[in-house]
C-alpha cells in the first residue's frame, strides 16, 4: 500500500471518528437540555445526589413530520425501574421545543410486555404503551449518562420548555 493510500484511510477515519464525535457531543448536549426542562417542569424526583443516571431515545419515524424524545431517569444505580418521557421536539424562532407529552413509571421485569412493567401506566392507551415499551428496550441497549442537576430552574436561553401539566389558558366567554 503506498504511503498517499494509507494517509488517505488515516484521514478517512479521522473524519469518521469526528462525525462520531460530534453526534455523540450534540446527542449528550439535547439529553441535558431535556433533562433540565424535566426539572424545570418538577418531573424529576428529589435525590440525596445533585446528579441522575438518564438513557435517551431519539424517534424520527413514528409521527409523521416529528421528531420525539424518549428519555429515562432511572431511580437507583441498578437501573432497574425509572420513569420515561415523551418529548416532542420542534424549533420555533431559532429556538429548540421541548414538549413534554407523557410520562410513566416503569420496572424491569420478566413479566409485563416485553419486559417491562408500568407502575403508572400512561395516558393514551395500548399504542402509547407499546412505543414507550420499545422505546425503552431501545434505551437498555445503549449507554447511559450520569447528568448534574444542581439547577433546574436554569434553562439554556435557546430552549423553550413545555408541559401537559402547563395552566391552561381559560376559554374567553362570549
Amino acid at each position: 500500500m503506498s504511503g498517499f493510500f494509507k494517509k488517505q484511510v488515516l484521514l478517512g477515519a479521522l473524519i469518521c471518528l469526528s462525525c462520531a464525535l460530534h453526534a455523540q457531543d450534540s446527542a449528550a448536549a439535547l439529553l441535558h437540555s431535556a433533562a433540565s426542562c424535566l426539572a424545570t417542569k418538577g418531573f424529576l424526583r428529589s435525590t440525596k445526589t445533585s446528579s441522575m443516571v438518564f438513557g435517551y431515545f431519539l424517534d424520527e419515524k413514528s409521527y409523521p413530520r416529528a421528531r420525539v424524545l424518549y428519555v429515562v431517569n432511572y431511580r437507583s444505580p441498578s437501573r432497574s425501574d425509572g420513569f420515561v418521557f415523551t418529548i416532542f421536539l420542534t424549533e420555533h424562532d431559532d429556538r429548540q421545543d421541548f414538549n413534554v407529552q407523557n410520562n410513566a413509571r416503569f420496572v424491569l421485569s420478566k413479566d409485563g410486555d416485553k419486559g417491562v412493567s408500568f407502575v403508572d401506566p400512561p395516558l393514551g392507551g395500548t399504542w402509547t404503551q407499546e412505543h414507550l415499551v420499545s422505546a425503552i428496550r431501545h434505551i437498555e441497549k445503549q449507554s447511559k449518562f450520569t447528568i448534574s442537576i444542581e439547577n433546574p430552574a436554569k434553562v439554556d436561553s435557546s430552549i423553550s420548555c413545555e408541559a401537559y401539566t402547563d395552566p391552561q389558558p381559560k376559554p374567553t366567554a362570549k
